[in-house]
């Protein structure tokens, strides 16, 4: 049982519907009949989309592979009506064909009868999630088949009812989970490619958003940049802080470069050094030991106060690490 999505929202399901087919875009393509293996598909996704991604190529490329050359007649197949809260499901009948229009309509084809209706909300959440796939077309667990089939068919079993609401709900808190660590890793990856330069005016601007003014000090003989964080922006009122970030993933800082950093402090000084590649056991010992405060942020810490503070930041700082906010059910 395949998934084809009427387009981004459904909305050609009424498309679907009315004209008993399912279809994808990809109009650039143009027919697909005379393309049979996937480097094929591969080659002419690079053709028609010049300067895509690789990785974007690759989806393509197997998305509009499958739809042409995989689903079968007698396949089942279904689609999702936003609308309505509805799956409609039918069988395919017909071979890929290509029909280009000039409303705007998809042009790469396969017919199929519908024969039913389910409603999502009788689903179990295991079906549901498996539904849940962003790509335009994908094949179906089996157990979601089966249990799509078994609900049209009116023999759903009992265990197949719809789930209860603490059940859904800690179902929804585990994706949600597994969400948030994938996007924490990707923040860190995108903050890891950051150059040195980018690297300071972050930390700076996440300096801003909590209340502070900052200074970059000139670049020195060895590239060191210190940020000095005060409410005036001089240093002058207190408290002053300062800071020094390295940017090196692959090499945790350890105790002399701690002391190097504090031999330099004035006693009223606070202390802020950021190491993307962290520390180690010994430099957490030294700055614990400190005679000034000092806090050590590694690339987790980082992120973390990044994600507190990011809606306060300026800008500059925020396009250096482009966010987007989504809203979850609680």
């Amino acid at each position: 049982m395949w998934m084809v999505r009427a387009g981004e929202g459904g909305v050609r399901v009424d498309e679907f519907r009315a004209g008993s087919v399912v279809a994808i875009g990809w109009e650039e393509l143009g027919d697909m009949s005379s393309l049979h293996t996937r480097e094929q598909f591969t080659k002419a996704v690079e053709r028609a989309y010049p300067g895509t991604r690789r990785m974007q190529v690759a989806m393509s490329a197997g998305q509009a592979y499958r739809f042409a050359r995989e689903i079968k007649k007698h396949d089942r197949v279904v689609t999702y009506d936003p609308s309505r809260r509805e799956y409609l499901l039918g069988t395919v009948t017909g071979d890929y064909n290509y029909k280009p229009a000039t409303d705007g309509s998809y042009p790469q084809l396969r017919s199929v009868q519908w024969d039913a209706t389910v409603s999502r909300d009788v689903l179990s959440v295991a079906t549901r999630n498996s539904l849940g796939a962003i790509a335009t077309l994908f094949l179906l667990p089996t157990e979601a088949a089966d249990e799509i089939e078994q609900i049209a068919a009116g023999t759903v079993a009992a265990s197949t009812a719809p789930a209860a609401p603490v059940e859904e709900q800690t179902q929804v808190d585990l994706i949600f989970k597994d969400i948030q660590n994938k996007a924490f890793e990707f923040i860190k990856d995108k903050i890891s490619r950051l150059d040195w330069d980018e690297m300071q005016e972050l930390v700076a601007g996440l300096l801003r958003a909590m209340g502070y003014k900052t200074r970059i000090s000139p670049s020195g003989p060895d590239r060191g940049k210190d940020i000095v964080a005060s409410p005036d922006g001089f240093g002058f009122e207190s408290p002053r802080i300062v800071v020094e970030v390295k940017h090196r993933t692959a090499s945790a800082m350890g105790s002399p470069e701690v002391r190097s950093f504090l031999g330099g402090r004035h006693k009223d000084d606070k202390g802020l050094y950021v190491s993307t590649g962290g520390f180690s056991r010994e430099a957490r010992y030294e700055a614990e030991r400190a005679s000034i405060p000092l806090t050590l942020m590694d690339l987790d810490d980082l992120v973390r106060a990044v994600l507190e503070h990011y809606e306060r930041m300026d800008t500059d700082s925020q396009r250096l690490l482009a966010l987007r906010k989504i809203y979850w059910p609680g």
